[in-house]
């Protein structure tokens, strides 16, 4: 059956926070172990009838939603998504349209995560600027 005409339960991902040990920026994983491969910062707005509490029940259940934020923006919320597919993760976005009474969504796919851990120029740690050094 083609992802565009599954439910999210025939998608047979978990509900987020099963099995899944990644935290802010970490890759998520499923139970078995397996990286899903697309992921998405969708922005959303909500309707003017839609309470809050109808998005956060719906993504309580919906599979491919891993983390989601209120805001104080022109926005009402941020949610991250991650599928195995990007047939998945685009059907997930529409989803949010459609079913859990959201008036605007902005999708925003991440390409890859940035390491901030290790200097960009392997030479930058030793001949690094002064205006790059510590704050302390």
């Amino acid at each position: 059956m083609s992802p565009w005409r599954m439910t999210r339960w025939e998608r047979g991902e978990l509900p987020p926070g099963t099995g899944t040990d990644s935290g802010p920026g970490a890759p998520t994983t499923r139970a078995d172990g397996s990286e899903r491969r697309h992921e998405a910062l969708v922005s959303v707005r909500l309707g003017p009838s839609a309470p809050g509490s109808h998005l956060v029940e719906y993504l309580r259940h919906e599979p491919c939603a891993v983390a989601a934020w209120w805001i104080a923006a022109d926005v009402d919320a941020v949610i991250r998504l991650a599928a195995d597919s990007i047939t998945m993760l685009h059907r997930a976005v529409a989803d949010l349209r459609l079913r859990a009474g959201v008036e605007v969504a902005e999708a925003n796919y991440i390409l890859r995560a940035l390491d901030l851990t290790a200097p960009a120029d392997p030479g930058a740690g030793t001949d690094a600027p002064a205006w790059a050094g510590s704050a302390a």
